[in-house]
C-alpha cells in the first residue's frame, strides 16, 4: 500500500504571552505570518514547514523537552544577524562532533529552546517530495 502523502508541516508552541510571542518570531527572527487565528499565529518557516504559537494561560513557564530547531547552511549569519538585534545565546556556534552538526542555542520569549544548526554530513537531508 502506497503511504499518503505530507503536504506540510505545522508545530505548535504555547505562550503565555502572544505579543512579545509574536514580535520575536515576526520581527527579530523575520519569520512571515500566513495566518492569524487570533489567539494562534501561525508563521512559514519555509516552503513547506510552520510554527503556530498559541495563546494558552496553561502554556508551561519554563518549557522543557522541547527544542525548535531551524536549520540553514549559514548559522554564523544568523548568529551574527541575531545579536545585532539584542538576542542572548546560550551557546555561540560550535561544532558538535558527536552530531556531526555546527550549531547554536537560544531561547524564545517563552524559554523555548531554539537551535540554529547546519548538517556537516552533506548527505543529509535530502529535499523530498510526498
Amino acid at each position: 500500500m502506497h503511504r499518503p502523502s505530507i503536504d506540510q508541516q505545522v508545530t505548535f508552541l504555547y505562550t503565555r504571552d502572544l505579543a512579545a510571542s509574536a514580535h520575536f518570531y515576526e520581527h527579530v527572527l523575520g519569520l512571515p505570518l500566513v495566518q492569524d487565528q487570533g489567539v494562534c499565529r501561525i508563521y512559514r518557516v519555509s516552503d513547506n514547514a510552520f510554527l503556530g504559537i498559541c495563546l494558552r494561560s496553561d502554556a508551561p513557564q519554563s518549557p522543557t523537552g522541547v527544542i525548535f530547531t531551524l536549520v540553514t547552511q549559514d548559522v554564523d549569519s544568523w548568529h551574527t544577524y541575531l545579536s545585532a538585534q539584542g538576542v542572548v545565546f546560550e551557546t555561540p556556534p560550535a561544532h558538535n562532533p558527536t552530531y556531526n552538526i555546527y550549531h547554536c542555542f537560544l531561547r524564545d520569549p517563552n524559554g523555548y529552546l531554539i537551535e540554529i544548526q547546519t548538517f556537516l554530513d552533506r548527505t543529509w537531508p535530502q529535499k523530498t517530495r510526498g
